[in-house]
């Protein structure tokens, strides 16, 4: 059975130019199950996995080459409870994660490295979002 498509030849044609010519294409191997607990993560939050990656990429491309001028963006105190704030964000998104690749761990395998390692990764960030909550 052939696929029918919603777009026409000519219509995919010039939207895989365009794509092309505003994107690179980047392939990478990664381990199954953490592709797939990421997978998971990303369609529990409703983000793209390619946007994702695209903004840890532009936020590591972003990084200044030296701690002082990242030290001048956070100079007042309004601004460091600013970034304390994204990052409790982040933190809270990556705790979300693993919490969702822990309960998605067969039964099996929940006395397992894996399931060890996503217990001690929750217990963590738990830890840092309440010491960051003390402290801003």
């Amino acid at each position: 059975m052939r696929k029918v498509s919603l777009l026409s030849e000519s219509g995919n044609k010039s939207k895989q130019t365009w794509n092309a010519a505003h994107y690179t294409q980047i392939k990478f191997s990664i381990n199954p199950e953490t592709a797939a607990a990421f997978k998971t993560a990303c369609a529990a939050a409703n983000v793209s996995m390619a946007g994702i990656i695209s903004e840890f990429m532009t936020n590591y491309t972003e990084r200044p080459a030296n701690s002082t001028a990242n030290a001048v963006k956070v100079a007042t105190r309004r601004q460091r409870r600013a970034t304390v704030k994204v990052i409790l964000s982040q933190i809270e998104q990556l705790l979300f994660a693993e919490e969702c690749y822990r309960d998605n761990i067969p039964e099996n395998l929940q006395g397992s490295k894996w399931f060890e390692s996503a217990e001690q990764s929750i217990a963590v960030m738990q830890e840092i979002i309440e010491l960051l909550e003390e402290v801003y």
